[in-house]
């Protein structure tokens, strides 16, 4: 367990330097297009300001690479944010030195403060050792809150060096949330424990199979991954995506999960495109039997309903990855069947869990986040939680 904001003292008065993760999507005019991400971390923003903390937000935009590029700045955000909080926000645009501690000794108890994009300055991402960056950040805040889960994977100054030190260093309520939820249905689910695992490759997923396979009940494999393991096993698959130098470890996975007696459950049909722009011939055809010419771009109707069928008798449910090409909407009933299948368990009584950019969307994009137990905000860093790996933003903190 790691300390969280729940457990500081009275903070009336003190700087609370927060690392976020409010890398949001912005237009031409430079407006936020989607502010999921500001809307996540409200709040732990409210807990410290009703508290009478000075609460200084750091965050990214986008990959500036070190250079002080002002198409990555934050001020759109920190715009955004106060329009969303109904109060000013100080913007503050050089994060670090003389000309940040005079802005921010203005800042009152219970007001907010953004700094320009952390990832302006080189330092932020340097994987040396080099401390010097963390010392100067370290002299704006009195202790550090990390609510950035989605960066959580990254060993940044703002994300882990910092939380050395600048103590205490606990994690913010959503954080909190991310670590409780995913690690909840990893480490002590209720069973039955049913994975569903897509996404176009298997080299990209083998940690997270590997790892599932020790954990769950029944592990569902659908989207581009699919198709090395049916061709491993001399199936036909077309031009379908395969990586031909992943079929010996889809062997591998497969004779684990006999061994573990995980159920694992495959597409058995699959709809078969000669055009991936969905405008050509599509139809439904055995997964073993794609014709030359023709690529899998969604589960079929047999398997939509295989999956529904495991899915609706669980407990607890893991998504991590789409089970077809769901950008285009001709490719996208499998992975909406399956989420209606999660929403409908959910409903029942099961907890489920969404991780991984893709999942979040297709999520989005069939349904409501609330219809779900959880759905995470971190793409990669979820994706390394569910693998089992360590996350240096996370293990920077107190416990």
């Amino acid at each position: 367990m790691k300390k969280s904001i729940k457990d500081l003292g009275d903070i009336k008065g003190k700087r609370a330097l927060v690392r976020v993760d409010i890398n949001v999507p912005l237009d031409e005019n430079k407006n936020v297009t989607d502010d999921t991400r500001i809307q996540a971390i409200l709040p732990t923003v409210k807990f410290l300001t009703e508290r009478g903390a000075k609460v200084i937000l750091m965050a990214h935009l986008g990959r500036p690479k070190g250079e002080w590029n002002l198409e990555f700045s934050l001020e759109p955000a920190a715009k955004h944010l106060a329009k969303v909080l109904g109060e000013d926000v100080l913007f503050v645009k050089s994060p670090v030195g003389e000309d940040a501690d005079k802005e921010l000794e203005a800042l009152e108890e219970g007001k907010v403060a953004l700094l320009e994009n952390i990832r302006f300055y080189k330092a932020e991402e340097a994987k040396d050792d080099d401390m010097t960056f963390a010392h100067e950040l370290a002299k704006l805040g009195d202790f550090y809150v990390n609510d950035a889960f989605g960066a959580a994977h990254r060993n940044h100054t703002s994300t882990s060096k910092l939380a050395k030190v600048l103590k205490p260093a606990v994690s913010g309520l959503l954080m909190e949330k991310e670590l409780r939820c995913l690690g909840a249905a990893l480490d002590n689910p209720t069973r039955p424990f049913t994975a569903v695992v897509g996404g176009a490759k298997v080299s990209s997923k083998i940690g997270v199979l590997e790892n599932l396979i020790d954990k769950v009940d029944n592990l569902i494999i659908g989207g581009g991954m699919a198709y090395t393991f049916v061709k491993a096993n001399g199936g036909k698959i077309g031009c379908s995506i395969c990586e031909d130098d992943q079929m010996e470890t889809a062997k591998a996975i497969e004779a684990k999960a006999a061994e573990k007696n995980v159920k694992l459950v495959m597409a058995t049909d699959v709809l078969a495109a000669d055009d991936f722009s969905g405008n050509g011939t599509n139809k439904f055809v055995a997964i073993n039997e794609i014709p030359d010419g023709f690529e899998g771009v969604d589960a079929g109707m047999d398997s939509r309903a295989s999956f529904a069928e495991v899915l609706k008798s669980s407990k607890t449910i893991l998504m991590n990855g789409p089970v077809g090409a769901f950008e285009n909407p001709k490719f996208a009933e499998g992975t909406k069947a399956v989420l209606e299948a999660i929403v409908e368990a959910t409903k029942n009584g099961a907890t489920s869990v969404i991780g991984g950019g893709d999942s979040v969307s297709a999520a989005k994009k069939f349904a409501k986040t609330e219809d779900f137990t959880h759905v995470s905000t971190g793409g990669g860093a979820s994706l390394e939680f569910i693998e089992g790996k360590v996350l240096p933003g996370v293990d920077a903190l107190d416990d």
